[in-house]
C-alpha cells in the first residue's frame, strides 16, 4: 500500500504539472476524489486494527503482570512489535491522505484559473 500510494502521489503531481485543459483537469479531479475515498476507508480500517491491537496488548500486559507467565511475555513482545508497525503504517496513511487534500485544493484552484 505504501508503494501504491507513493506512486499515485508522484503520478498525480506530474499530471497536474502538465495539465493545461479543463477536461483533463476534471478527469484528474474525478480520479483523485475516488482515490481519496479509497484511502479514507483504508485509513479507518487501519485505525480500527491498530486500536484493537492496542487493547489486546493492554489486556495481555495486565495478564502478564498478574500471572508472571513467560509465554505471556513472549506474546506481549510480539504484539508490541506488530503494534509499532501498525502505528508506523497508520502514520503514513494519515499524512498521505492529508497531502491528498492539499492536492485536491490545488486542483480546485487550477480549475478556477483555467476558466
Amino acid at each position: 500500500m505504501t508503494e501504491y500510494l507513493t506512486d499515485y502521489m508522484n503520478t498525480v503531481t506530474e499530471r497536474l504539472k502538465n495539465c493545461t485543459e479543463q477536461e483533463e483537469l476534471s478527469a484528474i479531479l474525478s480520479e483523485h476524489m475516488d482515490k481519496i475515498a479509497f484511502m479514507q476507508h483504508e485509513r479507518i480500517v487501519h485505525f480500527l486494527v491498530t486500536m484493537m491491537f492496542a487493547v489486546i496488548l493492554s489486556i495481555f500486559m495486565v495478564g502478564m503482570l498478574l500471572t508472571e507467565n513467560i509465554m505471556l511475555t513472549v506474546l506481549v513482545t510480539i504484539i508490541m512489535i506488530l503494534l509499532v508497525f501498525y502505528i508506523k503504517h497508520y502514520y503514513f496513511l494519515e499524512n498521505t491522505v492529508q497531502k491528498m487534500y492539499v492536492i485536491y485544493d490545488k486542483i480546485l484552484k487550477m480549475q478556477e484559473d483555467l476558466k
